[in-house]
């Protein structure tokens, strides 16, 4: 069971929390609790960071914002223990969550169970802080923002849990967020595959790399309300599915404010350059997401890419840096950019899909500015003023309105 920001965002909400752990108990389950911080207390942690620097030390970012989870988990063990249960609270190096160095960033290689089996085997609850873990030279590390949901469901794969219930502030994942479209409605059952692509495009319902361990290790995640005992969405192998595939091509409409577009200008058009930009990018951790390169016009040629807003200053840095060795001109950047996405298992075998989001959006008079596809998701990037217009005309040109494809509207 994890718990996200909001629904341990007070001391009420905490002991709220205990109440569902020791009734799920109380079912007769073994019960592993994971916790996020409280609401606001990571953006207060990393406010205070910022005030001695743009860029402060991540080794030290980490220490600091590992304290967020620390206090959680503490005062929910103690919020068990007030209502009569047994709780102990465990933290990321304790658990041992070992993860690799890439510090504000890191990756799970490897979770040790025991210590969470032990506390189960005594009656209590274990209580795990999220988002930590240590690397081999002992320091504290973070897994990135949501990473608790990447914590939960890897340690229910290390303790092969019958289920990663995830906890939140919303009842389920939606066809798109409703406060963009008030049609938008919820789906029951998700693939894994649907649930990677809406994670990685936007939905931020769940954390990208949860769904990817999720489907590469087969945990059921059942994404539900804090506040409600209503079902929610049960993100599962697509076998599983009980949605009718040749009526629904299109599962979901995300969109991603967080992007920037980064152009390089007049760079030399000649091989090796392309890796040597993309390779300095990669060695500094920064993900690159959407890169396009225009024909060239003799001997030189713009670069274009995309990369997340957090990462953008160390971005421009580097391009600084490395440009001259590049033959580039100049270099310009773009933030007012949103990414809109379709997703669907469905578009597999339904072709003109891409071409039908284009002639949509052509309707509302949005520009596109970039695209990439895969298998089942198609990605524009457009004008950040054109959001909530493009995510509607999609929600609605691809039929998730109707009342018939979901069970209930948003509310």
């Amino acid at each position: 069971m994890k718990f996200g920001g909001t629904s341990v965002g007070n001391v009420d909400r905490i002991r709220n929390v205990a109440r569902r752990c020791l009734a799920t108990q109380a079912a007769g389950h073994d019960v592993v609790v994971i916790v996020s911080a409280m609401a606001g207390e990571t953006n207060r942690l990393l406010g205070l960071a910022h005030e001695f620097g743009e860029i402060p030390d991540a080794r030290e970012m980490d220490a600091l914002a590992a304290t967020g989870e620390q206090v959680t988990s503490a005062l929910t063990a103690m919020a068990i223990h007030q209502l009569g249960g047994q709780a102990r609270s465990l933290l990321g190096h304790q658990v041992r969550v070992v993860t690799d160095s890439a510090f504000t960033k890191a990756r799970i290689r490897t979770i040790d169970g025991s210590r969470i089996t032990e506390v189960n085997k005594q009656g209590a609850i274990a209580v795990v802080a999220g988002f930590q873990g240590v690397d081999d030279a002992g320091n504290i590390t973070t897994l990135g923002r949501g990473g608790s949901d990447t914590s939960a469901v890897a340690i229910a794969a290390a303790i092969g849990a019958d289920v990663c219930e995830i906890f939140t502030d919303v009842d389920g994942v939606y066809t798109t967020d409703p406060n963009v479209c008030p049609l938008a409605r919820k789906i029951n059952k998700i693939s894994y595959e649907e649930m990677l692509e809406l994670a990685s495009l936007g939905a931020k319902v769940l954390q990208i790399r949860s769904v990817e361990i999720a489907m590469k290790y087969g945990v059921p995640v059942h994404v539900r309300s804090s506040f409600s005992d209503a079902e929610g969405t049960l993100v599962t192998s697509e076998d599983k599915l009980d949605r009718d595939m040749e009526r629904l091509v299109v599962a979901g409409v995300a969109y991603d404010k967080n992007e920037a577009k980064v152009t390089l200008r007049e760079v030399q058009d000649t091989p090796g350059v392309v890796a040597r930009i993309f390779g300095a990018l990669a060695d500094k951790n920064i993900s690159v997401d959407m890169i396009i390169q225009n024909v060239s016009s003799g001997a030189a040629t713009d670069v274009t890419f995309t990369v997340a807003k957090a990462d953008l200053p160390r971005a421009k840095a580097l391009i600084a840096e490395i440009g001259p060795a590049v033959g580039m001109k100049d270099f310009v950047v773009d933030d007012s950019i949103v990414k809109v996405s379709i997703v669907g298992v469905g578009m597999r075998s339904h072709a003109g899909i891409a071409a039908k989001m284009f002639s949509l959006l052509a309707g509302e008079g949005i520009n596109i500015q970039a695209i990439s596809t895969s298998e089942i998701k198609v990605s524009c990037i457009v004008a950040a003023k054109y959001t909530e217009l493009a995510v509607r005309a999609l929600h609605t040109g691809f039929g998730l309105d109707r009342k018939d494809v979901h069970e209930e509207p948003a509310t």
